[in-house]
């Protein structure tokens, strides 16, 4: 009983991810998206684009990959993306999953935060293909809202072109089809 009593806290408390907002609104919506929203919305594309990625992947562990890695803003916040790479907010953001994880009974967690780490190392066909995943919606967000993020951020077109290109160590195809949806961004003055 004792280790389902420590799941349900876990339960409890990434039920906190439903609180941290993204620095992105969904389409249609005039309020920023929540962590958890972006978890689903990126495990559900995840499978709807599995066909595209450049080799085979295993999609059960790309989705458990997905539906964790974000567990750490939690602790840390979101950050966009052009700045949360810096080593210290990824510190920060590891310690929160390692944190979290922890809750779990002995054991339990070690083997998601091995596939957080593998994630963020992006070197396996299964990491490449959910981080390659990863970086639509907000694109999506971005180009089917107005420019909002980049805007608001006065993000450059040369930087989402530049972070975005790794889209296409997941699925070339995939980072195709994106790059011109953005070239007609940046048409259309959106992305400037």
């Amino acid at each position: 009983m004792e280790e389902i009593e420590r799941i349900l806290d876990f339960m409890i408390e990434i039920e906190k991810l439903k609180n941290v907002l993204r620095k992105s609104k969904s389409v249609g919506l005039d309020r920023y998206e929540n962590s958890a929203e972006h978890s689903w919305h990126v495990c559900l594309s995840a499978l709807m684009l599995r066909d595209y990625a450049d080799g085979p992947v295993d999609i059960d562990r790309v989705i458990r990959m997905l539906l964790i890695h974000d567990l750490g803003e939690i602790d840390a916040g979101d950050k966009i993306i052009y700045e949360s790479e810096k080593p210290e907010f990824k510190k920060q953001e590891q310690d929160g999953v390692r944190r979290i994880l922890n809750m779990l009974p002995a054991g339990k967690g070690d083997e998601y935060e091995k596939l957080w780490v593998e994630f963020e190392a992006g070197e396996t066909a299964d990491s490449k293909f959910a981080r390659a995943v990863d970086r639509i919606p907000p694109l999506l967000h971005n180009l089917y809202g107005g420019g909002h993020g980049w805007k608001k951020n006065n993000i450059s077109a040369e930087q989402v072109f530049k972070l975005n290109a790794r889209i296409g160590e997941g699925s070339i195809r995939l980072w195709e089809t994106v790059k011109g949806r953005l070239a007609e961004g940046v048409k259309k003055g959106i992305l400037k």
